[in-house]
């Protein structure tokens, strides 16, 4: 796993202290779109599967909020995409 991951993996369970956690680099897949980097290095697209006590009695977009606030630095220097599945314990 390379250093965004890794990023990813810390500023998320530092926020939310989730329960379950799943970082998939999904950057292959979008070779040649929009935001892929070029070196090959991917780690610029992100499938994120987080369940959490703290998303408990929020909203989606709430959620996301405090996912993407935790991970404003790497949004803005690398990553390009998350897609976030956002639950609270005892959720589908």
């Amino acid at each position: 796993m390379g250093p965004y991951y890794e990023r990813i993996k810390n500023k998320v369970t530092a926020a939310v202290q989730p329960t379950r956690l799943e970082i998939v680099d999904d950057s292959a897949r979008h070779h040649g779109h929009a935001g892929h980097n070029p070196d090959g290095g991917g780690e610029t697209h992100f499938n994120v599967t987080i369940e959490s006590a703290a998303f408990s009695g929020k909203s989606r977009v709430e959620r996301q909020r405090m996912v993407y606030g935790a991970l404003a630095d790497e949004l803005k220097e690398r990553v390009h995409a998350l897609s976030l599945k956002l639950t609270a314990p005892g959720e589908g």
